[in-house]
């Protein structure tokens, strides 16, 4: 397993990581297995969210670690914040304010039955935000040793500035959706002074924002299209991308999902890739692909037999 080092930090972490979105729906002995997998594989990064399941994930998390004979020491652990949803998993508001900010974490330390946050991320940009006051529950949350550093999900350039100005702490993080199949961070800048859809500068140059500023990139959803729509690998709507993905997977003898994850981390920005499975065995075979180095013609093949041009 290869690993990075977080922002311009020596905090040096796995290069995939373990979002455990889904581990709410497990069995607790189900989720042991889980994260025995991903220790076993060389993950020491895990990555949640106080609205995965509803809080159940990080409740099943926090049994199964007991129960595993791992130690807390073992993982980096990551949760995000601020978001709202009704009971049918609508969400119904974003929520910055310091007083929400505090007592999120509170309640994320208490499911997973830990004493700190390695890293806590804002989940995405609320339009009602007031930098100071998160800055003043960042403070307070370091101060307190609760959390460690900090960090952003799905904020674009303009937005990262304006916390950052008015936060002490610098802001390592902005956890995005990246993949073989969601490109458009990276489409734009291949079509420069172009009028075509992909030339369309969606985010404000954010891959290149976040390169310049030294954050790691965490993407999320490394196997699917659209944003929920589904998997790529193996499905029938994406015939030629499936026959290049599994030439490589013979060629570097991995599986095709090793392989879109080494695509990914083939990108000189030294992102970092969050796995979702709760499947032992698929969460080993993704994880390879820490260890392959694709040649710069196969990331191309590989992102042209995605439907993608070239100018």
């Amino acid at each position: 397993m290869q690993t990075i080092k977080i922002g311009a930090t020596s905090w040096e972490v796995s290069n995939i990581a373990l979002g455990i979105m889904r581990m709410g729906t497990l069995p607790v002995a189900e989720a042991v297995k889980t994260l025995q997998a991903a220790h076993e594989a060389g993950i020491n990064f895990i990555d949640s969210a106080d609205i995965y399941g509803r809080g159940s994930s990080e409740i099943h998390f926090g049994q199964a670690l007991k129960q595993s004979g791992l130690r807390r020491d073992d993982f980096y652990i990551q949760s995000k914040g601020g978001l709202f949803a009704d009971e049918t998993g609508r969400i119904t508001r974003y929520d910055s304010s310091k007083k929400h900010l505090l007592t999120a974490v509170d309640g994320i330390l208490k499911r997973m039955s830990i004493d700190y946050l390695d890293s806590f991320l804002i989940h995405r940009p609320d339009p009602l935000m007031d930098p100071e006051e998160v800055a003043e529950a960042f403070d307070e949350l370091q101060k307190a040793g609760k959390v460690r550093h900090f960090g952003v999900s799905n904020f674009n350039p303009q937005q990262i500035e304006l916390l950052q100005q008015a936060c002490s702490q610098r802001l390592l993080i902005d956890q995005l959706q990246f993949s073989i199949m969601h490109t458009g961070m990276i489409d734009f800048g291949l079509h420069t002074n172009m009028t075509d859809q992909a030339s369309l500068n969606h985010d404000g140059g954010l891959l290149e924002y976040a390169r310049r500023k030294q954050m790691t990139i965490q993407t999320w959803s490394p196997f699917q299209y659209g944003t929920f729509a589904g998997t790529f690998i193996d499905n029938k709507e994406f015939p030629e991308l499936n026959v290049v993905l599994k030439q490589l997977a013979d060629k570097y003898q991995v599986s095709k999902n090793a392989i879109a994850v080494a695509w990914i981390l083939k990108h000189p920005a030294n992102m970092q890739v969050l796995l979702g499975t709760m499947n032992p065995r698929h969460l080993i075979d993704s994880a390879l692909g820490s260890d392959i180095t694709l040649t710069n013609q196969e990331w191309y093949d590989i992102y042209l037999a995605a439907g993608n041009s070239l100018p």
